[in-house]
């Protein structure tokens, strides 16, 4: 029967990291409950959905949690419940005290509370990954490609292989992720110093956006492990499980060409404000787009609403070069391309009023790429 106390900021910490795997509207009611470990080296939270698994080890050595463990076990508690208790216990510090028939008591200050717990036995086991050899990055680096490329997957799921993200490691050291929706499309390449076995792995992105939110900037590398069908993120105190999507990605290379017919290079926080102001207005209109005319050396951006009005924008510019042109686009996708680019100016280039056009930054420093389709207007 367990039995510990701990510092209560730090456990709610980690409780609430374990959370972000549990869904409150489950299929499964189990999964709605928080696996808690007992063990003399540490205590192991573990939190599912079915999709993404977490593991959160709290180890008995780490002088911030303040961990004083009198007896080892395990049990499962209903997740909300259990955390909402947690944060709102008076004192710094609480102990955890098994009770027969799976309950559990609290206790903390003079606040003293008794939960209904469950036999961890009725919890599913994490489909094991053979944990030789991983792949090493940088968090850091990791979040930021994340951030490159996630936003651009699809919410659809009438094509499920697009809501993910496409990575892969190519000649043991040029590392991929691309995702794109069918309407545009984001791809960021590394060269990885340190070699490791090929792969081609299609991760949902909304566990790629939860992984980003569970690794904080101060855990500095993570190291990643596949199986057939699942992926494995794990630091020194997190193991991140989640489902890996089945079916064959399309191949996006061929949307990408080196040819253009004209090059514009703007300041992209100047360029992105100014798809801001136009997106206020083209919102108000069902599939609301913006027109770009590219004509006498200058570049200016109009959108029509009759239930709104009008914007008339003459974009600065850095340099320009190449045919005139007309294009018209959703901002959104703009908006949302320029906001995960970290360059202070951005180049893109056109080949027809009709042809995706592509994003990079102006100081060519990544190799980073995005694609926009446009919209055919009359």
């Amino acid at each position: 029967m367990i039995s510990f106390a701990i510092n209560k900021a730090f456990f709610l910490h980690a409780l609430n990291a374990t959370k972000k795997a549990i869904s409150t509207k489950n299929a499964i009611p189990i999964l709605s409950t928080i696996k808690i470990e007992v063990a003399t080296s540490g205590i192991t939270l573990t939190g599912s959905n079915g999709q993404i698994s977490i593991e959160h080890f709290i180890s008995i050595e780490n002088d911030d949690a303040g961990l004083l463990i009198t007896s080892t076990g395990a049990i499962l508690l209903e997740a909300g419940f259990f955390i909402n208790i947690v944060s709102s216990l008076p004192d710094v510090t609480l102990d955890v005290k098994e009770l027969p028939h799976y309950q559990v008591q609290i206790t903390s200050g003079k606040s003293e509370i008794t939960l209904k717990g469950k036999d961890v036995e009725q919890y599913p086991r994490l489909q094991e990954v053979d944990t030789q050899n991983p792949l090493i990055l940088e968090t850091k680096t990791l979040k930021q490609v994340i951030a490159e490329t996630a936003f651009a997957a699809s919410t659809q799921e009438s094509r499920p292989i697009l809501t993910g993200v496409h990575v892969m490691l190519k000649d043991n050291h040029i590392f991929k992720a691309v995702a794109t929706d069918s309407h545009r499309m984001s791809q960021r390449q590394l060269t990885l110093e340190k070699k490791s076995a090929d792969f081609d792995v299609v991760i949902p992105s909304r566990s790629l956006r939860e992984f980003s939110a569970v690794f904080t900037d101060d855990i500095e590398t993570v190291e990643i492990f596949f199986s057939a069908s699942q992926i494995l993120f794990r630091s020194d105190n997190i193991s991140f499980y989640t489902r890996l999507l089945e079916g064959a990605y399309p191949d996006t290379d061929r949307l990408l060409t080196d040819q253009f017919e004209t090059e514009v290079i703007f300041k992209t926080v100047t360029l992105r404000h100014a798809m801001e102001r136009a997106f206020l207005v083209s919102n108000a209109t069902q599939n609301g787009t913006v027109k770009l005319e590219i004509a006498d050396n200058a570049v200016n951006a109009y959108v029509n609403s009759p239930e709104v009005g009008k914007v008339h924008e003459e974009l600065d510019i850095e340099t320009l070069s190449g045919n005139d042109l007309i294009i018209s686009f959703n901002p959104t996708y703009l908006i949302d391309a320029l906001k995960a680019l970290k360059s202070e100016t951005v180049c893109i280039r056109f080949l027809s009023p009709v042809r995706p056009f592509t994003l990079a930054p102006g100081d060519d420093s990544e190799n980073f790429i995005q694609l926009i389709t446009p919209v055919r207007t009359n």
